[in-house]
């Protein structure tokens, strides 16, 4: 097989995966902007809720363990 005939096969196979692609990504139920919007907010909620709660847990934790050992000995 010539380097010529190897090209035009790779093109071809190019191609075929493009066509095949575009096949897939037709099937594709995509979301309505109401959803979207919807689960972006809960997506953000959830981020704040845990960005709190780990706030929350790195305050407890430093009183535990920083500031109480070294109130013992002061």
């Amino acid at each position: 097989m010539s380097l010529v005939e190897k090209m035009q096969g790779g093109v071809r196979g190019t191609v075929q995966f493009l066509v095949e692609v575009r096949s897939e990504v037709q099937k594709i139920t995509w979301p309505s902007k109401d959803e979207v919007r919807r689960l972006t907010l809960v997506i953000l909620g959830f981020v704040v809720f845990m960005a709190v709660l780990i706030g929350l847990m790195d305050i407890l934790l430093q009183l535990i363990l920083v500031r109480g050992p070294s109130g013992l000995f002061s």
